[in-house]
């Protein structure tokens, strides 16, 4: 890719759709009312209200005509063009910007349109490397849907590439409603039941009215007693969540579909107001991942990823599910998607994993029976010290947390395991978050052998294969220290050997 600022875009470069400039009116128009109420409450008192709505009027139309104008200019000033071997952006009034990206490096080419795009037939294209940082991406914000669409197809096309292997092409998957019963369980819910609790807070306080709300809420509770209350607060905590959960579900994955398009991409279109067009180059894809969240896996749902290159989260929608290929689905479903998105007859991720010795199993124990003792230690220390109520709640943290703490330790070690399935190297580990990885075995560039003092006296090592896909490492925790070493070198013949000391037999 290249920066230069001395040339200029040849006079056949297209420009962006020239509805920028209504998009950008809009948004900025919803933004200056959202912010035209508090703002004229605020004058009213120095003022009037009739003059502090005037003044907030005009600043609104200013702020919006500026908007509009600026944008304007943009459009003007930016031209794009495809050419037989680079992509090429110009843009800028006072600093004039012309970059470019070499069409043999273009791994992604997503569509994504909000609300009042898709209203208008727009998307807003995003063409990158995969690299990470904002050279390795050009943004056309916005163009119509059929040129993001001529866009995708033009540059992910790539010559001679065919069909390598009998799966089949066209849809994988599509969304089932019923998979939205997955959404209550996962763990989104309370962190949102948490986050509209803080919101009533916040919004009430920027009202003048929080000294309010609070007392409301108090004169229901009035004569419920403290754990009752707590529990009810919670709970009303919670249903918000689940509400929230279910929204952003439906926001998110509606009108799923997974598909293989000729040129061996997959494509994963979803979002019901806010549409996302990803797609996957398959050369690029080195495994997935079956990632099972403990709330999912209880109900016999997992989720799948890709492994890949040149798929470089979205750093500006912050969305973190760029390179999921299914959503939580019954696990059956997930592997057999998995199957036929690496075109293998089984899924790696369904082989017979080799379990860890019982070692580990022991060293679970201890730390998650530390991460629970030690807060409860210091809880008994200051109960002695202060006030014997500090005794009582260490007492029943010990008896809830200690139990719990047993059964997700025993269930992170029922969940190790790592063997080799074909071309792939599998790894599973984890009980809040499983997750089953199957990595090509030919893209692992490098191993990395961890032992600590503990893993030493316990014949134990921790086996990594490192990638420059998906996650960079996936590591199989706690194997046996010869068995591990066995597995790297038979995963990957050549690579680890040299660093190996072999005991001849019966010595």
């Amino acid at each position: 890719m290249s920066t230069r600022d001395d040339q200029n875009l040849p006079g056949d470069g297209r420009r962006l759709d020239a509805r920028t400039v209504l998009v950008t009116a809009v948004v900025v128009a919803g933004v200056a009312a959202g912010a035209a109420v508090p703002t004229t409450l605020g004058l009213a008192g120095w003022l009037g209200t009739l003059p502090a709505a005037l003044w907030v009027l005009a600043g609104a139309v200013l702020l919006i005509g500026a908007a509009a104008g600026a944008d304007h200019v943009r459009w003007r000033r930016t031209r794009y063009r495809v050419g037989p071997e680079r992509v090429e952006l110009h843009t800028g009034l006072l600093l004039v910007k012309r970059r470019s990206l070499a069409r043999e490096r273009v791994r992604t080419v997503d569509l994504t349109a909000n609300p009042l795009l898709r209203v208008l037939g727009l998307v807003t294209v995003r063409i990158g490397t995969g690299e990470h940082g904002g050279d390795s991406t050009l943004e056309l914000d916005p163009v119509t849907r059929a040129e993001g669409e001529r866009l995708r197809r033009l540059l992910l096309e790539r010559v001679g590439a065919g069909s390598a292997g009998g799966h089949r092409e066209g849809e994988l998957a599509v969304l089932d409603p019923r998979w939205i019963r997955y959404a209550p369980v996962s763990f989104v819910v309370p962190m949102l039941g948490g986050a509209a609790a803080g919101a009533v807070l916040q919004v009430s306080d920027w009202a003048g009215a929080q000294r309010e709300v609070i007392g409301w809420i108090g004169d229901r509770l009035r004569d419920t007693p403290l754990l009752w209350t707590v529990a009810t607060l919670v709970l009303a905590a919670l249903v918000a969540g689940v509400v929230g959960a279910l929204g952003l579900w439906v926001e998110m994955w509606w009108n799923y579909r997974l598909e293989r398009e000729p040129g061996c991409t997959l494509r994963v279109r979803r979002g019901l107001f806010t549409s996302r067009s990803i797609s996957v180059e398959e050369a690029r894809l080195r495994g997935v991942d079956l990632v099972e969240p403990l709330g999912v896996r209880l109900f016999g749902a997992a989720r799948l990823d890709a492994i890949t290159t040149g798929l470089a989260k979205d750093e500006d929608t912050g969305n973190a599910d760029h390179d999921t290929l299914l959503p939580a689905a019954p696990r059956a479903l997930a592997d057999r998607v998995a199957a036929d998105v690496l075109r293998e007859a089984a899924t790696p991720t369904g082989a017979p994993l080799t379990a860890h010795p019982r070692a580990a199993r022991a060293r679970r124990l201890r730390w998650a029976l530390a991460a629970v003792l030690a807060p409860v230690l210091v809880l008994a220390v200051l109960g002695a010290l202060l006030t014997p109520v500090l005794l009582w709640i260490a007492l029943g943290c010990a008896a809830a947390g200690a139990p719990l703490a047993v059964a997700l330790a025993l269930d992170a070690y029922r969940g190790l395991g790592h063997a080799l399935a074909g071309r792939y190297l599998v790894t599973r580990s984890g009980t809040l978050r499983r997750s089953t990885a199957a990595l090509e075995r030919t893209g692992v560039i490098g191993w990395t052998i961890r032992q600590s003092v503990f893993q030493r006296r316990a014949g134990l090592i921790g086996v990594t294969a490192t990638t420059a896909a998906g996650g960079g490492a996936y590591t199989a925790y706690d194997t046996d220290a010869s068995e591990g070493l066995a597995f790297a070198a038979e995963a990957v013949p050549g690579l680890l050997e040299p660093f190996l000391e072999r005991v001849p037999d019966g010595s």
